[in-house]
């Protein structure tokens, strides 16, 4: 009767903890996480498309995430997508190092855009590259600052 209790409770134990896992990811993290694999996914995608058929695609359609190394080839563009599916799985996986990594990444995103939105025209282009802006200020700020955030990195440092 002991042992059944205590597997039970044994069980019971990992429910909470599988729960507790789930609950102190913030969703901000998952979707800004899920972001980082879809452009890990898309720059893949490049670089493979581009070693089976060199001319079916341009590498500069990879030039929004690599940041002036999509001339490097397509090796590069699957090595610059490598890691940005490492940045995406440790936010997954809440290591604070991957935080500052995304946090640095959205930085060096929001800088790329400012030489582009100052030189754009009045109309759809100034709005579209605007809003990449404010999205990305919004995610590093979330990043950054956001208690729920702060809170579920610190408790993924501290041991259960």
């Amino acid at each position: 009767m002991h042992r059944a209790f205590a597997a039970k409770t044994a069980v019971q134990d990992d429910k909470v903890r599988i729960g507790l896992l789930l609950m102190e990811r913030p969703t901000g993290v998952i979707v800004i996480s899920a972001l980082f694999f879809l452009a890990a996914i898309y720059l893949w995608t490049i670089g493979v498309v581009k070693l089976l058929a060199p001319e079916a695609i341009s590498l500069m359609s990879g030039a929004q995430f690599m940041y002036g190394l999509e001339l490097a080839g397509p090796y590069m563009a699957m090595l610059i997508g490598t890691g940005w599916a490492i940045v995406g799985w440790g936010l997954f996986r809440l290591h604070n190092g991957a935080r500052w990594a995304a946090m640095l990444v959205i930085t060096i995103g929001i800088a790329w855009l400012v030489p582009k939105i100052s030189m754009a025209e009045l109309g759809v282009t100034i709005l579209w590259y605007g809003l990449q802006i404010a999205l990305r200020a919004a995610a590093g700020w979330y990043l950054a600052q956001a208690p729920a955030v702060i809170d579920a990195f610190a408790a993924k440092s501290s041991p259960l």
